[in-house]
């Protein structure tokens, strides 16, 4: 990792630019879907002709073409810099519609809509994690070395999938740079709505899951909720009371 001294590389540069796109255009698509479902300000929905274009559009064109300019670039820069600008701003566009993309219908403000908030915080905590110089995959200070790095890096890789199967998004971003989180979260029952739920539990596992899981909302998902609905703005269907399995997404 760079001290505070050293000029950043290339690829640092890179990867800060894309963090930084990434952040900067969510908060502002945020701020402007907010003052147009308010009603404030000059912004309005971009409808052509009754077909209402979302954010997502430009957003994937922007990805696609981001990433084509990387590849072409090949790390040279100003074009890997450039890409990377394209890369933050047109993911943040995709992701900040994610929910809508996943159901296939406008839930932008439903009470699903708040995945997109969840996802683009994990996404935006594992860019943070990488920028310090996190990475799971090649960092060998492990007590024993490269060896055990190597021998656990299959089961580690495994843990977090359970995770996402298990609907413990949280736990899966951030215990790829902390296992023994990862561990835990892969080990516990699963979200009640979650895909390894419905698939793999019976009518008694997936009633614990639920109490456990309520429980666990009850102490801390709360929490999560209410930063969601400050980000996001409070859902429109209100009567959507039961988190589901994108809450309270931590080592439960």
């Amino acid at each position: 990792m760079p001290t505070i001294d050293d000029p950043l590389t290339d690829g640092q540069l890179a990867l800060f630019l894309l963090f930084l796109s990434f952040v900067i255009t969510f908060v502002v698509t945020r701020v402007i879907t907010r003052l147009i479902r308010a009603g404030r300000g000059p912004f309005r929905d971009n409808v052509s002709d009754g077909l209402h274009i979302h954010h997502a559009v430009p957003g994937i064109i922007l990805t696609v073409a981001g990433a084509f300019l990387s590849v072409a670039a090949s790390g040279g820069s100003p074009a890997a810099e450039i890409s990377a600008v394209m890369l933050g701003i047109g993911t943040s566009l995709v992701l900040d519609e994610f929910a809508l993309i996943l159901h296939l219908k406008d839930v932008y403000w439903s009470h699903e809509g708040q995945l997109s908030v969840q996802v683009v915080a994990l996404t935006i905590a594992a860019l943070g994690m990488a920028m310090l110089g996190f990475d799971p995959l090649t960092d060998t200070t492990v007590a024993l070395g490269p060896l055990v790095l190597t021998a656990n890096l299959p089961i580690h890789i495994f843990c977090v999938l359970m995770c996402v199967a298990k609907g413990k998004f949280a736990t899966a971003v951030v215990g790829a740079f902390v296992p023994p989180l990862v561990w835990v979260g892969a080990i516990r029952l699963a979200r009640p709505g979650s895909l390894w739920a419905r698939r793999r539990y019976s009518p008694d596992r997936m009633e614990t899951a639920r109490r456990r899981a309520e429980h666990f909302d009850r102490r801390w998902g709360r929490w999560g909720l209410s930063a969601e609905e400050w980000v996001a703005g409070k859902p429109s269907d209100p009567t959507h009371a039961d988190p589901g399995p994108t809450a309270g997404a931590g080592a439960e």
